[in-house]
């Protein structure tokens, strides 16, 4: 038999794939499970459990946290990536990294098709696809959910139909998690005007004393947290089992989806929302004028094209290198005050402090010029503005 790999969930529509692709199209089916910080064990082994239920021939839990930190996260912190300045692309970077891992899979077992379980109307299509036509465009993509049109019911039945009777019922909010963040969808979220409910988000508030933290960076990487330093996954980690615990990082993001109509969810992202603004305020301290303006250029594209999947587009390279050379100064310490449903960014410590220079107080004092110097600048300053309204004095 000829060997299928299914980017694996273990939820109804991946669910269906597997049968499907099994019973119809006579495939060896063998799934795949990418964790990028949404499944603890117990939920792994679980998923496990119920793909060889469902009668895969085999099935791996890959988990790539490192590999997701160190080939996109890092650079969104870089760039302090924020898509329409609120949405840290909690779960639209996970599927380019997820869809990679999958045709490394596909390719070591020697199989000659694909699939996931993308329905036509979403952006993971588009993501998953381009992923996989770019680097195996010899690997076949089939795509059940997408091509048959089904509803939820009609996957239900074809699987009741093959003895598979889980319950299926359909969660009132759809949640997808992962290290930078989790997603909740409703039917809040199809409308323009309606909030999600505080019971739609997984993390509730626990805690309302406020609590101070402090993170620390090193070349714009977040390395330690209170005086505790490892890895950076391990810190990001860390700070978001502390600021989820006062419903930090709540927020709706509205864009523009990749096929075209507009789209509206919610999310939820402590640490990722933290680390971006402290990261950011940092820079403000130790960065020049034009360094900030290109790296705000260049990070807002940098987070549209991974948003729409072009991860494999050279651009991004070239983006990476210029965001890692501007983070040679970005180190230092920000002080964080952790509050109910917010959080306020303090101030900073570093030895790159702009701030810190001879030169002046801003508002206060000048050490490096005269009062007549400053007096001439201004003038030579304003000299364009003056000709123009001099020349059209009638507008």
């Amino acid at each position: 038999m000829e060997k299928v790999v299914v980017a694996y969930s273990g939820g109804l529509d991946t669910s269906f794939c597997v049968k499907y692709l099994q019973n119809e199209l006579k495939l060896e089916v063998h799934s795949v499970l990418v964790n990028t910080g949404g499944f603890s064990k117990a939920a792994l082994k679980e998923t496990e459990k119920k793909a060889y239920e469902m009668g895969v021939f085999s099935h791996v839990n890959k988990n790539i946290l490192d590999v997701y930190y160190n080939k996109a996260i890092k650079y969104m912190v870089f760039g302090n990536v924020l898509k329409n300045n609120t949405y840290p692309l909690s779960v639209s970077a996970e599927r380019v990294f997820q869809a990679i891992e999958v045709v490394k899979y596909a390719k070591k077992i020697g199989a000659k098709y694909i699939a996931h379980g993308s329905t036509g109307a979403g952006n993971d299509q588009v993501r998953f696809d381009m992923i996989f036509q770019t680097i195996a465009p010899e690997i076949e993509i089939i795509t059940p959910i997408r091509d048959l049109k089904l509803s939820r019911q009609e996957e239900i039945t074809y699987l009741q139909k093959y003895g598979v009777d889980y319950t299926w019922n359909k969660a009132k909010y759809s949640i997808n998690k992962g290290i930078w963040g989790t997603s909740v969808g409703g039917v809040e979220t199809l409308t323009s005007n309606e909030s999600l409910p505080e019971s739609a988000y997984p993390s509730q508030l626990e805690t309302t004393t406020p609590t101070n933290v402090t993170l620390h960076f090193k070349k714009g990487e977040l390395v330690g947290l209170n005086n505790e330093f490892d890895t950076p996954v391990n810190v990001i980690l860390k700070l978001e089992s502390i600021a989820s615990k006062y419903a930090i990082g709540r927020d709706m993001h509205v864009g523009d989806t990749i096929v075209g109509i507009k789209g509206r969810v919610g999310f939820e992202a402590a640490a990722a929302l933290i680390i971006i603004k402290a990261h950011h305020v940092l820079e403000k301290h130790v960065l020049s004028k034009w360094q900030q303006y290109w790296k705000e250029q260049l990070g807002n594209w940098y987070g549209m094209l991974l948003h729409e999947g072009q991860y494999f587009d050279p651009v991004m390279r070239n983006i990476e290198t210029f965001l890692t050379d501007s983070q040679k100064t970005v180190s230092g310490d920000v002080l964080v005050s952790l509050k109910p449903y917010h959080f306020t960014v303090n101030g900073i410590e570093s030895k790159h402090d702009l701030m810190k220079s001879k030169f002046g107080e801003y508002g206060e004092t000048n050490k490096s010029w005269t009062a007549e110097e400053a007096k001439g600048f201004i003038k030579v300053l304003g000299t364009a503005t003056k000709i123009y309204h001099h020349v059209n004095s009638e507008l």
